[in-house]
């Protein structure tokens, strides 16, 4: 693993295999406390390439939102 900035991180190449499958290199999985049975969310965008994130960072940031919408709207009312 190299880290390129500060929190940036390379771990290398990974292949897909004939079924569609990669394996995340151990030091992703280590830092970030990937195990067997998590889910994770696959996005992508044309121009930007592929992202792959634990369900449950996604779910924070969106709780994140939404709350942050419920104390604006709170506040308006």
């Amino acid at each position: 693993m190299e880290e390129i900035i500060e929190g940036k991180y390379i771990f290398g190449t990974v292949k897909v295999g004939e079924r569609g499958q990669i394996v995340i290199p151990k030091d992703a999985r280590d830092l970030f406390k990937i195990k067997a049975g998590d889910t994770l969310l696959v996005m992508g965008d044309r121009k930007k390439g592929i992202a792959i994130s634990k369900i449950g960072k996604i779910k924070e940031f969106a709780l994140g939102i939404l709350n942050g919408i419920d104390n604006k709207e709170e506040k308006q009312s």
